[in-house]
């Protein structure tokens, strides 16, 4: 949060609104949200997805979008599908699928800012992996405001669920 002051135009952090400043720890998803979607990470990461499955299956890359996406639908995530049907190791997977250009995210001073103005603990909550959310927030020059990183490969009761009060020992009337 920053406000513009009225005499020199600079930015300046602005004072927590009253809703929010009891919140002690910040979750904040990493895809396409500390990152600019327009990075088009995602458009990598999808073509990896369908070249594991193109090599696993041994099928064209149209039947390999097919299971990717019916996969998806059926149980929340490409990767839990993969794993359920297939005995996919959920890290041999996220090694190929992360295996992309991070180059093209920027750095972010404005988020740099943003973050630092917040009080309280950071966490990043991701449905890639620790190593492409580490890749990510160096590229954008704000890891150091970051405690701790909870990837796909944590616990999730059910697909959709995300564990966001449990993963870190947390009370949800506190966090945002």
């Amino acid at each position: 949060m920053a406000e513009r002051t009225a005499t020199d135009g600079q930015l300046k952090p602005a004072t927590a609104p009253a809703a929010i400043d009891h919140v002690d720890v910040w979750v904040f998803d990493l895809d396409n949200t500390l990152y600019p979607a327009s990075c088009d990470l995602f458009a990598q990461i999808d073509d990896k997805m369908r070249s594991f499955i193109t090599e696993l299956l041994g099928c064209d890359d149209i039947r390999a979008r097919e299971v990717q996406k019916g996969f998806f639908l059926s149980h929340g995530t490409t990767l839990r599908g993969l794993m359920d049907f297939h005995g996919v190791d959920p890290h041999d997977f996220l090694a190929h699928c992360h295996a992309i250009d991070h180059s093209v995210v920027p750095p972010s001073p404005a988020l740099d800012r943003a973050l630092h103005a917040l009080e309280g603990r950071k966490l990043i909550f991701t449905n890639g992996s620790v190593r492409h959310a580490e890749a990510v927030v160096e590229r954008l020059g704000v890891a150091h405001h970051f405690e701790d990183i909870f990837d796909i490969l944590g616990d999730r009761p059910l697909p959709g669920l995300l564990p966001t009060t449990a993963f870190a020992g947390i009370r949800g009337f506190d966090t945002i």
